[in-house]
């Protein structure tokens, strides 16, 4: 399919006007932390009511999760999982990287998955079953993309896993975004050839997982995989540490780094 699904189109005003206002708040907003000890700014807070209104006048009846509201996975047989401001502490320290995600689920999986970055002006969109696009236009499979770089993404919670394997060369050059949703799709733009995030919640993968899904990027879920999850869980503590990678042959090379993560031991 060549042009982006007419599906996916109700949401780009909804989009357009929280991307906006981020665009015109960034560098005037002061943090603080919440009791997790991540940052919040009012943008944040602004940004999850508009988009969780918005939802439920586009797609009344459908229940939504988000980051700074309800936190539970809803009860209704299709919802959304949004993530109004990824890449606060981006925003708020004037580095202009930072994403919207949003993703519509049926049946405990993303069939519809849009990451929009404000300071790029870059939509991408994902349809399960369909393919993904940047700006409405398809968006290839990194293994077709030519040779890779070599870059690998690591979220800060992850880059200890260095220490864990002394006696090994990692095997990539480390780049540290800090935006979980993008160090993610950062795989499926071939951008990064792996991506490895400690405690992603549901609200930071949702729209990434259809993305690399969709177009051939494998994941191996480390601990619980959330398509699993049940209607009514509490997601505010819940972490779904995750490995990303290109082909099949890259997350074998970076499971070690991966299983020792999560090695208790």
């Amino acid at each position: 399919m060549s042009h982006l699904p007419l599906g996916a189109l109700p949401l780009d005003g909804l989009l357009d006007q929280v991307a906006t206002r981020q665009r015109l708040d960034f560098g005037h907003m002061a943090a603080e932390s919440k009791a997790d000890g991540s940052l919040i700014t009012a943008c944040d807070r602004w940004s999850d009511a508009t988009l969780v209104h918005g939802l439920g006048q586009l797609y009344p009846g459908e229940g939504v999760l988000s980051e700074e509201g309800e936190k539970r996975i809803p009860r209704t047989s299709a919802y959304w999982v949004v993530d109004p401001l990824d890449g606060t502490t981006n925003f708020a320290a004037g580095i202009p990287y930072w994403a919207i995600s949003l993703a519509r689920f049926e049946h405990g999986v993303p069939v519809l998955a849009i990451l929009d970055i404000p300071p790029l002006r870059q939509r991408i969109v994902a349809v399960r079953g369909q393919g993904a696009w940047r700006n409405g236009k398809p968006l290839p499979a990194p293994t077709s993309q030519g040779q890779a770089i070599g870059c690998a993404s690591l979220c800060s919670r992850s880059i200890g896993v260095l220490q864990r394997l002394p006696d090994r060369r990692f095997p990539g050059k480390i780049r540290l975004l800090g935006v979980a949703s993008l160090n993610l799709v950062s795989v499926a733009m071939g951008q990064t050839v792996a991506a490895l995030e400690a405690t992603p919640k549901i609200w930071d993968l949702a729209a990434a997982w259809l993305v690399l899904s969709e177009l051939g990027c494998p994941l191996r879920w480390l601990v619980t995989n959330p398509a699993r999850l049940q209607p009514g869980e509490d997601q505010a503590h819940a972490d779904f540490p995750v490995l990303a990678a290109r082909d099949p042959a890259t997350l074998e090379i970076f499971l070690p780094w991966a299983e020792a993560l999560v090695d208790e031991s």
